[in-house]
């Protein structure tokens, strides 16, 4: 039997459905958004099944092939785990903290945290790994340091994407001119127009915020504490400072993130033994339970006691109940539905433009995945680009101005989900100070707008 055609109303229907059970769930409930999420992805089923005369096997297929696209960011993301656990336990992050707190300074520290997370994340193509290895060791400096904890957030999540936006190495990078028809090396080149400016409004707004801090009287109080803390509890020798850079280097030297993760994780384990006299039990039980420390300070145990592979399992359900959605919503073709509606009123470049940037944002927010967020919106958005004439990269970089910035910027989105997780972050309240991920955005729409930079298909190409 041959499908309806998709109603942009009916297309509607479970994303207002997602949109108030979400509201209704967190502001009013104080809930978790799992339910919400998985209570649509049913809402958009039965609409899938009734109204679009779907079979609840093709919707079911639609589903697994999704969470199939998000099994290697769920893996890594319980590596991720496992690695923090192991970390911990055998000296590594403590280390990273005792050394950190006594080289930098509140005013310098968002700075250069910014750019140590660019350094790496371009050496390694992974936000992801990014936070997860000096992300987490900068997070606790910075709160020995007096500096708030979202304000520490939205320093890592800018620098950590601007190295996953930019790096060869990094998967959204290679998405996105796939799915545009650009070469890969033509659209970083092009990304640094829109990047470039937007980075250097990042570090001019972290270093303004880091002289408010500089004027602050240093807590020596609590470093103090927490030095002589983590010292009593841990054997802080500097030859574990190489374990990170070990992995780091793994990374770069293209090893697949998955092995070269966990190969850091059985490094932390090793090193566990050796540098604290840890059992091979004590290990088992990091990688999966993670560590609880008993320092005798407060602050320090609650930084510290944190990790292994159960600590990601919330995340890990949020975004299996996202996947779960967003492949209803794909299979559907209610996504495409709702897209198509949007490319109507893309008149003029610059329309096209906002169009593709807000409708990647709008995947991040309905589909709940940065992947999802590029492809959709490249499949939708190609022959647009192409009728007017705008060499392919335009559009790739849109994809990544959009799609890859502002994933992190929301909670059930894998890459928010994995950023609160993993830095400790409280829902939103990051969110206003990661400047590259907001700033992006609109540079790109300017950019679009005047005409700037964007290029046109040589002639002897356009046909």
């Amino acid at each position: 039997m041959e499908k309806r055609k998709v109603s942009p109303l009916i297309a509607l229907i479970p994303v207002i459905f997602l949109i108030g059970s979400l509201w209704y769930a967190i502001q009013v409930l104080e809930a978790s958004p799992h339910i919400p999420l998985f209570t649509s992805a049913i809402v958009a089923a039965l609409v899938g099944m009734f109204a679009l005369d779907m079979k609840w096997s093709e919707i079911e297929e639609g589903i697994v092939d999704t969470i199939k696209m998000s099994m290697g960011a769920i893996i890594i993301l319980m590596i991720i785990g496992m690695v923090i656990g192991t970390w911990i336990l055998s000296g590594v992050v403590p280390t990273m903290i005792f050394y950190g707190l006594k080289i930098l300074s509140p005013k310098i520290f968002l700075v250069a945290t910014l750019f140590m997370c660019s350094i790496v994340s371009l050496a390694t193509g992974s936000s992801w790994t990014t936070a997860g290895t000096v992300g987490i060791a900068l997070m606790g400096i910075g709160q020995g340091l007096g500096i708030p904890v979202p304000i520490i957030g939205g320093a890592i999540i800018s620098g950590a994407y601007f190295g996953d936006k930019m790096s060869p190495l990094s998967d959204t990078t290679n998405l996105a001119p796939a799915m545009a028809g650009a070469k890969l090396f033509d659209h970083i080149k092009h990304m640094i127009f829109t990047t470039g400016p937007s980075y250097i409004i990042a570090t001019v707004f972290f270093l303004v915020l880091g002289f408010k801090y500089s004027g602050n009287v240093l807590d020596l109080t609590m470093i103090n504490e927490m030095n002589t803390a983590m010292s009593a509890s841990f054997s802080l020798n500097p030859l574990l400072l190489l374990i990170p850079v070990i992995v780091i280097g793994i990374v770069v030297m293209k090893v697949p993130a998955i092995p070269g993760l966990f190969g850091g994780a059985i490094l932390g384990g090793l090193a566990a033994m050796v540098f604290q006299g840890s059992s091979i039990g004590a290990v088992v039980d990091a990688l999966h339970y993670g560590v609880g420390v008993e320092t005798g300070s407060v602050f320090v145990d609650e930084l510290l006691s944190r990790g292994g592979l159960d600590s990601m399992m919330w995340t890990v359900s949020l975004i299996l109940c996202a996947m779960t959605f967003g492949g209803v919503m794909e299979k559907t073709g209610m996504l495409e539905a709702l897209a198509n509606q949007i490319l109507r009123l893309a008149k003029s470049t610059g329309t096209l433009v906002t169009a593709t940037i807000f409708t990647a944002i709008g995947m991040n927010l309905v589909a709940g995945d940065q992947y999802l967020a590029i492809v959709i919106p490249g499949r939708m958005f190609k022959d647009a680009f192409d009728k007017r004439g705008l060499a392919p990269k335009n559009l790739s970089r849109c994809l990544e101005d959009s799609g890859t910035l502002t994933s992190a910027l929301i909670p059930w989105n894998t890459c928010g989900a994995f950023m609160i997780a993993t830095l400790g972050l409280t829902p939103w309240t990051y969110v206003p100070y990661c400047i590259l991920n907001l700033v992006n955005p609109l540079v790109s729409i300017f950019y679009g707008f005047t005409g700037i930079t964007m290029e046109k298909v040589e002639p002897e190409v356009q046909q």
